[in-house]
């Protein structure tokens, strides 16, 4: 086990914890364990292989299994109960650690954001909508989805903070939908980091029937009746000069 990172803020303590496997001196798999709190919020999760696993919602007050439905399932018995216990003593410490650390002015650094669909885009079709937002600091981001300018709330997800080599954020918001012609979706970000908020805009994109090969035929055809009606008139008059 080899401890990865210390990073203490003005107003959140975050302990990462990294586990690497080594087979003839070749990384095979990261292991990473984030727990944090501040003033106001809490973090705490699993992650192997730059991917989320689990991760404590204590909103909701329970923990959260974040694989995709076609992973084989997995427990993790304990987990929240043990994310409650870590958040009572990074909480109890935070003062301690602030004071230790003489307040340190807090780096900022804002947002980058893509959206794109999680599948091939057919109309109808049920898809999925991601929204990534990478190379934040610090936590939290707020993301919103709209519909044709309306708020959509019901089956947004939005994952934990995963850390990058840089000690900046990645963050993904996903959004269940059925793409139809004319719709046009957007993700907005708002972070302490912009001076606005940031939007990205996505609409269905619809393939219009080429027109190509019906035209190409018909010219093909018109060329090839002209051409039978050019030889008849040829065939005639050779016969009449017989």
């Amino acid at each position: 086990m080899s401890l990865c990172c210390l990073n203490m803020k003005t107003s959140v303590i975050v302990l990462v914890l990294c586990w690497q496997v080594y087979a003839e001196h070749k990384v095979l798999h990261k292991d990473l364990y984030i727990s944090g709190c501040s003033d106001s919020d809490g973090l705490d999760m699993y992650g192997l292989d730059g991917e989320e696993l689990w991760y404590a919602d204590f909103i909701k007050g329970e923990g959260v299994v974040a694989l995709p439905p076609f992973v084989d399932p997995l427990s993790f018995p304990g987990f929240y109960e043990q994310a409650v216990g870590q958040q009572g003593v990074c909480k109890a410490n935070l003062a301690t650690s602030i004071k230790a650390y003489k307040n340190p002015e807090e780096k900022i650094a804002p947002p980058h954001s893509s959206i794109y669909p999680r599948d091939d885009v057919d109309l109808g079709v049920e898809n999925t909508l991601i929204c990534h937002v990478s190379g934040f600091h610090p936590a939290p981001v707020r993301v919103r989805w709209t519909r044709n300018n309306q708020n959509l709330t019901e089956g947004v997800r939005l994952s934990t903070p995963y850390p990058n080599a840089d000690f900046t954020l990645n963050q993904f918001s996903s959004l269940p939908f059925t793409p139809e012609e004319g719709d046009i979706y957007g993700c907005t970000v708002e972070h302490k980091g912009l001076a606005e908020p940031l939007t990205r805009i996505w609409e269905p994109e619809v393939t219009q029937p080429s027109v190509g090969p019906a035209v190409f035929c018909g010219v093909g055809l018109t060329l090839g009746l002209l051409g039978v009606a050019t030889g008849t008139f040829f065939l005639i008059k050779g016969n009449q000069c017989n």
